[in-house]
């Protein structure tokens, strides 16, 4: 049977129904949802409203979570059930197959601002490298019939990402109220692996590189001996030892953000082995006077070392001047490959360094 939603307002003792209302117009939904998709339970970045398919019809609601998956929402309206389950998993078919670059081009249209800096405002992190790895379908109503829960239900069982939520709209005493059921429970939805698309990670231009520099380390040690170093675990040193001779590193010091860039010019080598060139002339890193903390005598094994690699600075700045901005890259990788085209040609703008990639 169809789910059913029935509010009561507590006069003293005595409990008064308070009868359901249609919305206005479900345009009226239609808004609520664009302006607060909070409203369905989850955090979630609106990034269409009405988005234009190829095939010439209308998406209601695009969205996207903490995760980057994309949610569809389509809006009943005065559609059968088999027409707006129909439309819903038609719009599904076409959203599974957008690139990021799709992704962040209908968003950037639809947003008047850079993708990454309002996904940053919504969930307090920069965007995953990997966009729409999956996908759930809603059907957004605000009255639910006993055929649109048969059907959802049915195409659930066998694994189709999809759901239907209704809101129940109520007005009392000049005040209106909107509650909202869903179809089905969240630890009763199914698995959407099916629905997980090809990889939707940005293309790699084979160059830079994302490097973060912490922890009782020093940049001013960094940036006037030439190199940057990460040890003291394996999810810290493998990486570090990952980067090739030749990369350009984007280095980023946590709670700061960006100080510098420059080109690696070997490969990684163990704190207490590690040579720089001073006034031309190589020394031992470890016998130079230095700020920050390096040394890990009690490392029992390569990942548990202090791992250090030169680099020749292209620019860098103080601490201080540490630029930051909504949006940006950052991760706790010690080194990652850097993709992200709207980080890199920030830094590349902040730093002087365009038509070098």
């Amino acid at each position: 049977m169809p789910v059913e939603t029935r509010m009561w307002r507590i006069d003293g003792e005595s409990p008064r129904a308070l009868t359901p209302s249609a919305l206005p117009t479900e345009n009226e939904l239609h808004q609520f949802l664009r302006q607060d998709p909070s409203l369905l339970g989850a955090a979630l970045l609106v990034i269409g409203s009405e988005v234009i398919t190829p095939y010439g019809t209308r998406l209601d609601l695009l969205a996207i979570d903490a995760d980057g998956s994309l949610h569809v929402l389509e809006l009943k309206r005065d559609r059968t059930p088999r027409e707006v389950v129909a439309q819903v998993l038609d719009y599904g078919s076409w959203a599974s197959a957008l690139s990021r670059d799709d992704v962040i081009d209908i968003a950037e249209r639809y947003l008047d601002r850079s993708f990454e800096a309002s996904f940053e405002d919504v969930f307090g992190a920069a965007p995953p490298d990997e966009l729409n790895r999956e996908l759930q379908l809603t059907v957004v109503a605000s009255a639910l019939d006993a055929s649109s829960e048969r059907i959802v239900t049915y195409l659930r069982g066998f694994g189709v990402p999809i759901n239907a939520v209704f809101f129940t709209y109520i007005e009392d005493d000049c005040r209106r109220y909107l509650a909202r059921s869903w179809l089905t429970t969240s630890d009763e939805r199914t698995p959407t692996s099916i629905a997980k698309s090809t990889s939707k990670r940005a293309p790699w231009n084979g160059l830079d590189w994302y490097v973060s520099f912490g922890g009782d380390r020093s940049w001013d040690d960094a940036r006037s001996l030439g190199f940057v170093s990460a040890g003291g675990g394996k999810f810290y040193s493998r990486t570090i030892r990952a980067l090739p001779e030749g990369a350009r590193i984007w280095v980023y010091i946590p709670q700061s953000g960006y100080v510098g860039v420059g080109t690696v010019t070997g490969p990684a080598v163990r704190f207490d082995s590690a040579q720089v060139l001073v006034d031309g002339t190589r020394v031992l890193l470890a016998k130079e006077p230095l700020t920050g903390s390096y040394s890990r005598p009690d490392a029992a094994t390569d990942d548990d070392d202090e791992w250090v690699v030169p680099v020749q600075w292209i620019h860098t700045v103080p601490q201080a001047e540490a630029y930051q901005e909504k949006g940006l890259f950052a991760n706790q990788n010690s080194a990652c490959k850097l993709r992200q085209e709207f980080t890199l040609e920030r830094l590349s703008q902040h730093f002087d360094v365009q038509g070098e990639s």
